[in-house]
């Protein structure tokens, strides 16, 4: 029996208001409405998750294969007072970077109280002392400000401006140091 390096790809973590999971295929239906919201549109940019079904392939196809490869990678947020699903944060190997990236989204209701720092420096941790990552980078559009001030506090610095492979949009990329 070999011993594992990395920690279970089930993991689910907590921090003081929050409890992080594994997104699965039940949280269709969330993903499908946090997807096409204005906002992750505008921000995130369209995912083409136009149906519940959409969401449930999205979750299958794109989530699933990372957390089985890496241990890391999509996290649905739940409120530890009251059980509700309010956004997601996850560590994602995009195509285009050379570094892992973290992102996070939550539903505008849930915003402006926390939950997305508290739920990415969780992250950020369990991606660099957990796994052992020795750089997390971020990418965010040029008119996502909050966003931006969000990954400074987390320790990030910017450094210069990228487009992903097949994207148009020039995105403001940042960097552990």
């Amino acid at each position: 029996m070999s011993s594992k390096k990395h920690p279970s790809a089930d993991n689910t973590y907590e921090t003081e208001r929050l409890i992080l999971r594994p997104m699965s295929r039940e949280d269709r239906d969330f993903v499908f409405e946090l997807y096409n919201r204005p906002k992750f549109i505008q921000h995130i940019g369209n995912r083409n998750v136009n149906t519940p079904e959409d969401a449930e392939n999205y979750i299958l196809n794109r989530f699933a294969p990372q957390i089985e490869k890496l241990g890391f990678g999509n996290y649905l947020l739940i409120t530890k007072e009251g059980n509700e699903k309010i956004g997601a944060v996850g560590i994602f190997q995009r195509e285009g970077l050379d570094v892992v990236d973290i992102g996070y989204s939550l539903l505008e209701e849930f915003e402006g109280k926390g939950y997305a720092f508290e739920a990415a420096q969780k992250v950020k941790s369990i991606g660099m002392d957990d796994f052992g990552l020795s750089k997390i980078s971020a990418i965010i559009s040029k008119d996502n400000v909050s966003s931006q001030k969000l990954i400074e506090k987390l320790g990030l610095k910017f450094k210069n401006h990228v487009t992903l492979p097949g994207e148009t949009e020039e995105l403001n990329y940042y960097e552990t140091e």
